[in-house]
């Protein structure tokens, strides 16, 4: 979920800026002992990956993991559109209503919140969705699994203890920041899992998301493109979408405003549908209405997107996103149309939007795709999967 504003008051110590396995198996959640005993520091698991258990909640992919001491499991979204990790906390001054319950500091032992001139450091962070959390920051115990069977163990990770956010789920208790900013859970993990990380996405069940080794993505069928950085919005990953066919349809980029040679679309494990700036927005558009011969309709949820009247999504074309390098990815009918509210109805997943909101490859079409995110090569590699199975 991209960010549009995020404000934090920090000592010199932290500062963040934001703007959301080929050939591994494994199976369901695993329970593991809280006894400190059996738990490693991150730097004891040699050999070890990291990896957590994913749940898909209608249209957005949650995470689980544990913070303090002892652990106490939270369910937080996944998004690789912001950096900062953060749940609910007691007391709570003004939460949104969840259904887990919300993490109290006063029983971890290993809670320390982080101080700026002897006060506490605040945060403020804005989702592009209006919604919100405010609170303090923290160094606390972050656990995850690992591959070697024991809990792979992050000792004074920074977080947000967020006492005033507003509008989210209540089936979620706060965010996972995946980017490439300085407080994202990856690079909180360190020197040792340099930017490694992949997931798989279903439309429904458990699935996991892999940090180190198990998150390399090679093989058969496996097609990479370039990812870039940005200095207006550090930490964000931008690919180059050089491309769109519809059918048989090719739609370029080139001769457009939304043409770039160094990244023009943010992929975004934290947004759900997929946004293209409107000019070029609206070919992709008149190619998709050449297709159809089903009638037209207003979209029923309120976001403009490209609707019909029709009870089967066999009537649409199949569309195919060209990144750079040659990466074609060519998606399912169930990654760009979707089902409304109103029985009957179907609309392209792709909405219009205007500068300076950015262009995003969301999670519905990133669907049944293994994709590996690797910082020091500078590549986001895609392998089409039955993500379903895959974990199964």
């Amino acid at each position: 979920m991209i960010v549009l504003f995020l404000q934090i008051i920090t000592c010199s110590l932290f500062t963040t800026t934001a703007s959301s396995p080929h050939g591994f198996t494994i199976d369901l959640i695993q329970r593991r002992s809280n006894s400190s005993s059996s738990r490693l520091s991150k730097n004891q698991l040699q050999g070890a990956s990291p990896y957590a258990d994913t749940l898909f909640d209608y249209n957005i992919y949650l995470m689980k993991l544990q913070v303090g001491t002892p652990p106490f499991e939270i369910e937080a979204e996944i998004d690789t559109g912001s950096d900062l990790i953060w749940t609910q906390c007691m007391p709570c001054t003004n939460c949104y209503s969840q259904y887990a319950p919300i993490f109290d500091p006063s029983n971890s032992s290993t809670f320390k919140e982080k101080r700026c001139n002897g006060n506490s450091c605040h945060y403020k962070i804005i989702y592009a969705d209006t919604t919100y959390s405010k609170g303090t920051l923290a160094t606390e115990t972050v656990t995850i699994h690992s591959t070697s069977g024991e809990p792979f163990v992050m000792p004074e990770t920074t977080i947000g203890c967020g006492h005033n956010s507003s509008w989210f789920k209540p089936t979620f208790s706060g965010m996972v920041g995946l980017s490439w900013g300085p407080s994202s859970l990856i690079t909180q993990m360190g020197g040792e899992y340099p930017g490694l990380m992949s997931y798989c996405f279903a439309s429904q069940g458990t699935s996991k998301i892999n940090f180190g080794t198990n998150a390399i993505v090679a093989g058969d069928g496996v097609v990479s493109t370039t990812m870039f950085l940005t200095t207006a919005k550090p930490g964000l990953y931008y690919l180059n979408l050089d491309a769109v066919s519809v059918g048989d349809t090719h739609v370029e980029t080139m001769g457009t405003t939304f043409h770039a040679l160094e990244g023009n679309i943010i992929i975004d494990s934290g947004t759900t549908l997929t946004y293209f700036p409107v000019s070029y927005c609206n070919l992709v558009r008149e190619a998709v209405d050449h297709y159809v011969t089903a009638v037209r309709t207003a979209d029923p949820t309120g976001n403009d997107m490209l609707c019909y009247y029709t009870d089967t999504i066999d009537i649409f074309p199949v569309i195919t996103m060209h990144f750079s390098g040659g990466a074609d990815l060519v998606l399912d009918k169930y990654n760009m149309y979707i089902e409304t509210i109103t029985r009957g109805t179907f609309c392209l997943a792709i909405i219009c939007n205007n500068p300076p909101q950015d262009a995003i490859f969301g999670n519905r079409a990133q669907n049944n795709f293994l994709v590996g995110y690797d910082s020091s090569s500078l590549l986001v590699f895609f392998s089409p999967t039955n993500c379903s199975a895959l974990w199964n």
